[in-house]
């Protein structure tokens, strides 16, 4: 599919695939230049991540948690995304076209959301720019209380938030967003929504959220 497309891609060195412990992978960039790496072969890793504070994560078949990168070209992305790389547009949300720097009177743009497993969304697109070329980064607990310790922590740490506590419409997210040193955000949450593709039909979003996540608190601690 990248040949077809005219991307380019460097196949990793001996050295990199021993630092990646896998068998082998490719490194390229998406129309936006952010970076990628394709692999397989990968060696795992059978001990078991213990949190001090005794969280347990929601990871195993669906990954890391999920991902929102700027773009931008929100087209762009879409086509990239979802027909050269094979991720399944789950969701989708029109922005006003100010909100990224278009004219009032010009086309919308457009936040999506791909899946490439059970849960809701592993990746989103944001089309305007950040610095860090990270919008925030998303990881999932078992139950509210986790999420409710969390905040609490952050709090008396007075780490700068982001975003109240509320749910998203989409992947029904219980979560709260907070700011770190490097420039992105980290949404910690629970109880997201998982998907079956063989029922699911991609729809349009109308509310970032059902309750709460008040962005607001975000400007105000900058």
């Amino acid at each position: 599919a990248l040949d077809v497309e005219g991307v380019p891609y460097k196949e990793a060195t001996a050295a990199e695939l021993k630092d990646r412990r896998v068998d082998e992978m490719i490194r390229f960039t998406d129309p936006s230049g952010n970076g990628l790496e394709v692999f397989h072969g990968a060696a795992l890793e059978h001990r078991r991540v213990v949190s001090p504070y005794g969280h347990r994560f929601v990871t195993a078949e669906q990954g890391l948690g999920h991902v929102v990168l700027s773009t931008r070209d929100d087209v762009e992305a879409l086509h990239f995304y979802r027909d050269v790389l094979g991720f399944r547009l789950r969701d989708s949300m029109r922005l006003p076209p100010q909100l990224v720097g278009r004219p009032a009177d010009g086309a919308p743009a457009w936040l999506r959301f791909f899946g490439c497993n059970p849960r809701h969304h592993s990746l989103a697109f944001l089309p305007m720019p950040t610095p860090s070329g990270i919008v925030h980064l998303m990881v999932e607990v078992e139950n509210s209380d986790d999420v409710g310790l969390c905040l609490d922590r952050a709090l008396r740490k007075k780490v700068p938030m982001s975003a109240t506590l509320g749910r998203h419409v989409n992947d029904k997210m219980l979560s709260f967003y907070m700011k770190t040193p490097g420039g992105f955000d980290v949404e910690f949450g629970c109880e997201g929504l998982n998907v079956d593709d063989h029922d699911w039909i991609a729809r349009e979003s109308t509310a970032v959220s059902l309750w709460g996540h008040d962005f607001s608190v975000g400007s105000r601690d900058s």
